[in-house]
């Protein structure tokens, strides 16, 4: 038995699943309005035009062909007739392509088959056409298309690309097959060479009940996560469980309107759950994570830090203050209620209104760690935002980073605190400098803007190694991971000179 696993796992590997196999994969999938909602400069994508004409509610896909069986795959090998010089189809249901390209490929992968007027590369309405690459053993190529919703169709979530292809005696059938990334080996021979181990085990009599278990596979995990915490990092969040979820079609990540209130209410939310599942010393959640903007406060013993990206933030007004850059010390004097006309730092004749995060906000606790020197916001002056006196200084606080921004942009003299993307993707508000910088990564590593924070994945204990709380938490820090915090104008912590202080090079230290 011992000896006819390995074989058994051989011959499906090299054999029955070794011949000639196409396969894809959807690596991003998302709307440009998803990602316009955060990320500097993301104005331009909301400018996106095709023959002069705006897009209505343009997206962007990101696919991978690859040859995924073990023996190359020629021309002759495409199921199509020998006149037709298209290879594989994609179709887009809702969508029509705006413009594609070809962003990468293996290099056997000979790039004439994607000049412009290369035969079988072309786009029509929703479909993009592809000619019959010749694809050696692993060789694969990546096609980018930006595509727009078609008129009539009223669906708030766009269908999955349809891939038409086929292999001649290719496996099951021939027919092009959506794939995932396994670093080792297919699932089949994973699940064998799992027999294999417990096989050993039992003959060779050793006690491995009590051992860790082996690794997780570092594509998918099976399960229902619950996620919580940073409004700040909730754009990230959403889009990273809605690729996961299409990535690994065994977990699920229900999220709704509600699903981030704030850093400390998603660490609270953790460490009740934790609480209530009364685990063992040494046992964590695995189906569990909150997101805080900076480190937890103490009073949570059991809740365990992983730094994921770093976050920047910025002041905004509301337009009429005639003011676009401040000293560090004219935003203290602000808050602390010194200045209470933006004509006392040379803006406008309005009065200062202060709009604040409740409590509980990672945005507004990181403006009093970094900015404000540790001092606390003043008090409220009206429960509703709404009340402010438009002739009087005053401070209200709100719920999330959008109803912050929709205030700041609807009350004179205003001035608030948000996340850079969800500020950069609004024209009706204006982002303040400090002291002349920007709210960039550059001027934050120069140890000159003040107002950054670490973004942290909390866990409740050390969950499983193939729990879905662990597997997500590898997929952000994994490429397609990278890529969507980037896209919402956040930096992940690997690219850093320290990624796991996941700080500024000119920050003295954390936060």
């Amino acid at each position: 038995m011992g000896l006819a696993v390995p074989v058994a796992a051989a011959l499906w590997e090299f054999v029955l699943a070794g011949r000639k196999r196409l396969g894809y994969r959807v690596q991003l999938d998302t709307t440009i309005r998803d990602s316009a909602a955060s990320g500097p400069d993301t104005t331009v994508l909301q400018r996106m035009q095709w023959d002069g004409t705006n897009l209505s509610d343009p997206s962007v896909v990101l696919l991978r062909i690859e040859n995924a069986g073990w023996t190359p795959v020629v021309a002759a090998d495409y199921v199509a007739p020998a006149s037709d010089p298209v290879g594989i189809r994609i179709a887009f249901p809702g969508r029509r392509v705006v413009g594609m390209t070809v962003t990468e490929r293996s290099p056997q992968v000979p790039p004439t088959f994607f000049v412009p007027g290369a035969e079988g590369f072309e786009t029509t309405g929703r479909e993009i056409k592809l000619p019959k690459v010749i694809l050696n053993r692993r060789a694969h190529y990546k096609v980018l298309a930006v595509l727009d919703r078609e008129e009539g169709f009223t669906d708030p979530e766009f269908p999955e690309p349809e891939v038409t292809a086929g292999i001649v005696g290719g496996v099951r059938g021939g027919t092009i097959r959506k794939t995932a990334y396994y670093p080792f080996a297919s699932r089949q021979v994973r699940w064998l060479l799992a027999s294999l181990i417990l096989v050993s085990a039992t003959q060779s009599a050793l006690a491995l009940s009590g051992s860790d278990g082996a690794a997780a596979p570092l594509d998918c995990a099976a399960g229902t996560l619950h996620l919580s915490g940073s409004t700040a990092f909730a754009p990230v969040l959403r889009e990273a469980a809605r690729q996961y979820e299409r990535t690994c079609p065994d977990a699920r990540i229900p999220l709704t309107a509600t699903s981030f209130k704030g850093s400390v209410d998603g660490l609270d939310t953790l460490a009740s759950a934790g609480a209530g599942a009364r685990l063992p010393d040494g046992r964590g959640l695995g189906d569990r994570l909150a997101f805080s903007d900076g480190p937890k406060s103490d009073g949570r013993p059991r809740l365990l830090p992983r730094p994921v990206a770093l976050s920047l933030f910025t002041l905004v007004v509301h337009e009429d203050t005639g003011v676009e850059d401040l000293s560090l010390q004219q935003v203290r004097d602000l808050y602390a209620g010194k200045i209470t006309n933006w004509s006392q730092v040379k803006g406008n004749d309005v009065p200062v209104h202060l709009v604040s995060r409740n409590p509980g906000s990672g945005t507004r606790t990181t403006l009093e760690r970094q900015v404000l020197d540790g001092r606390p916001l003043p008090a409220v002056t009206t429960p509703d935002c709404a009340g402010l006196d438009r002739d009087r200084p005053g401070r209200c606080e709100v719920g999330g980073t959008g109803t912050l921004l929709d205030t700041v942009a609807s009350t004179p003299g205003a001035l608030g605190h948000s996340e850079v993307g969800a500020a950069a993707a609004r024209d009706d508000v204006r982002q303040i400098r400090i002291d002349g910088y920007p709210a960039t990564l550059e001027g934050a590593d120069e140890g000159a803007y003040p107002y950054w924070q670490t973004e942290i994945a909390y866990t409740y204990g050390e969950p499983p190694a193939d729990s879905v709380a662990a597997g997500f938490l590898r997929y952000l820090a994994d490429e397609v991971g990278k890529d969507i915090v980037r896209s919402k104008g956040h930096r992940p912590c690997a690219e850093l000179d320290k990624p796991l202080l996941c700080r500024p090079d000119g920050a003295a230290g954390g936060p």
